[in-house]
Formats: structure tokens, C-alpha cells, sequence
């Protein structure tokens, strides 16, 4: 089953999606506040889901924070705000981004698009181009889209580390009773802390 989602970003959308993600970080971190998406771009009205991502740059970096959700009732601009307050919070990574990391973090938000319920993942699967989200009883979980390019992971090990990820047995994918949803998507990321916007056009 596959639902398809309107929401086609410009470059222009993508790079407001991030300043507002980044916005609505910086917002609740400094003042504990929730940040509103103000006077928001048209394509920001739509419903769809969105998933936020925050990572360190000191070091070997690490990731600080990644929430959302893959499908959303609300706008898209009010779903960025509460992404990226829910990447930032300690709920996330375990412990809440603080405000002298700020300048060391850069920030990504991925626009869903499409999504697809399939009984085929390794079929189906395309990586690099999709998010993976496996529900099985009460437990749930998802990875971002870029994990596997980024690790050079196999699309087995992505559905294996997914399962880990929502606290199941690795192979639970293949399980019948296991849901596995892909999602695709338009991801535009930070170059750098606060820096130029990269749309990531091969997802």
C-alpha cells in the first residue's frame, strides 16, 4: 500500500525548513519556549510528516537529537517546530542539547513525501532514498534516511539496526506480524553549525 503526499519542496522551502528547525531549537534551549512558524511558506501548509535531526561537529561528532514523525495530521511548518524541540529535548539521545552547543551543531530536516507499507521490504527497500519505521506488539522505531549511505550499511543490516533501534529482536522485520513502513522523502541539511543549506536531491 503506498500513500503518496503532495509535498514537493524548492530549494528556497528546504532551506526555510532548517532556519526554522534551527530557529525553533535555539527557541527552547536559550528560553524554553516553543517557537510558531510565523508567516510560513505555502508548501508549509500542507500535511505531511517531518523528522528533524541534530548532530555534533566537535570531535568524531555524535548525534545529539533526531524526532518526528514519518505521518502527521498537522502542518507541515508547526510539525518542523515540534520535531526539532523533541530532537533537542532529552527525551531524544538521553540528554537535552544545552546552549553552548549550539554553535557546534548542524541541523537537517527531512520532508516526507511518500509512504509505503510493504511485505517486501528487502524488495522494496531503496537505499539512500528511504526511511525505515518496523512496529511489532507495543514496540515501535525508525531510522533517518541517510543513516545507511552514511554507515555503508546493506539494506539488511538498515532493517536490523531499525529493529534494534525499537527495542526488537534484529530479524524481527522478517517476522509476519512485524509493520514495515518505508519512507521517502526531501532531506536539506547544514553544511556546517549555522552554515549553507545542501539539498540532498538523491532521496
Amino acid at each position: 500500500m503506498s500513500e503518496a503526499q503532495t509535498v514537493r519542496l524548492s530549494y528556497e522551502d528546504g532551506l526555510r525548513a532548517v532556519e526554522l528547525a534551527r530557529e525553533a531549537i535555539e527557541s527552547y534551549v536559550r528560553h524554553g519556549q516553543r517557537e510558531q512558524p510565523g508567516s510560513m511558506r505555502e508548501a508549509f501548509y500542507q500535511r505531511t510528516g517531518a523528522l528533524v535531526r541534530i548532530e555534533s561537529t566537535r570531535g568524531r561528532g555524535s548525534l545529539r537529537g533526531c524526532a518526528g514523525s514519518y505521518q502527521s495530521s498537522d502542518q507541515l511548518g508547526h510539525v518542523i517546530v515540534d520535531s526539532a524541540i523533541a530532537a533537542a529535548s532529552e527525551d531524544s539521545c538521553g540528554s537535552e542539547l544545552n546552549a553552548a552547543e549550539l554553535g557546534s551543531v548542524a541541523v537537517s530536516a527531512c520532508i516526507v513525501r511518500e509512504v509505503l507499507l510493504t511485505d517486501d521490504p528487502l524488495a522494496d527497500l531503496e537505499l539512500g532514498r528511504h526511511g525505515v519505521a518496523i512496529d511489532a506488539g507495543n514496540r515501535g522505531g525508525w531510522l533517518y534516511p541517510t543513516i545507511p549511505v552514511e554507515n555503508d550499511w546493506s539494506a539488511n543490516e538498515y532493517l536490523d539496526r531499525t529493529c534494534r533501534k525499537a527495542g526488537l529482536a534484529p530479524t524481527a522485520w522478517r517476522d509476519d506480524d512485524a509493520m514495515v513502513v518505508l519512507f521517502g522523502g526531501e532531506v536539506f541539511r547544514e553544511r556546517e553549525p549555522n552554515g549553507s543549506v545542501e539539498h540532498l536531491s538523491n532521496l
